[in-house]
């Protein structure tokens, strides 16, 4: 049984919600979408029609748990680590090219600020897309063509990304437990977001 000040807050209640929800409505995207594109899949599942509209809502409400989040003081703040890189994250991925075993982090690394903003972009994108394609009287039909290419093949590297995401948070027993329950071990802070442990108390 760890001792609680063996422990660290690393998300709150709020901010686990947002990562839950979010995660969730884009698997069922996903999920989805690969119903719509992939024959075999289509011919199993059938109703078409149902899991266009299970896809379409989802994909609009892909947004909403982040604007209701923004209300936490706490996320906003997190908003704000995600959005710019320090001395420490040029550092970091420097680190990695080269394979070094000590890499400098704060409460996140490089390569999650790199994910956190490729999601956000291209979330703003697939949405936008996927609105001119829903909405036909909001564009000419060249346009239409051109958002059904961008969304087809942005929903493609999406996924690959979410697998990528999926497998490294497999890899990471201590990482997964602090989205899971919010706490995470000091020693495990200590060695893998040195700056954020040290800062933290």
């Amino acid at each position: 049984m760890r001792r609680p000040s063996e422990l660290l807050l690393r998300f709150t209640r709020a901010e686990r919600w947002v990562h839950r929800t979010t995660a969730a409505l884009m698997l069922i995207c996903l999920a989805t979408a690969a119903c719509l594109y992939v024959p075999p899949l289509a011919e199993l599942v059938g109703r078409r029609r149902l899991v266009v509209t299970v896809h379409v809502w989802c994909g609009l409400a892909l947004p909403v748990p982040l604007l209701l989040g923004l209300a936490s003081r706490a996320l906003r703040a997190d908003v704000s680590r995600l959005s710019r890189f320090t001395d420490a994250d040029w550092a970091w991925l420097r680190a990695a090219r080269t394979r070094a075993a000590e890499r400098r982090a704060g409460k996140f690394n490089a390569g999650q600020k790199l994910y956190a903003q490729w999601t956000l972009g291209s979330m703003l994108v697939i949405l936008g897309t996927g609105l001119l394609m829903w909405l036909t009287h909001l564009a000419p039909p060249a346009w239409r063509t051109g958002a059904t290419f961008v969304h087809d093949w942005l929903a493609a590297a999406i996924a690959v990304v979410v697998a990528g995401h999926i497998r490294m948070a497999l890899r990471d027993r201590e990482a997964r437990r602090g989205m899971r329950t919010g706490l995470v071990d000091r020693r495990w802070a200590e060695r893998e977001h040195p700056e954020w442990e040290r800062s933290a108390g």
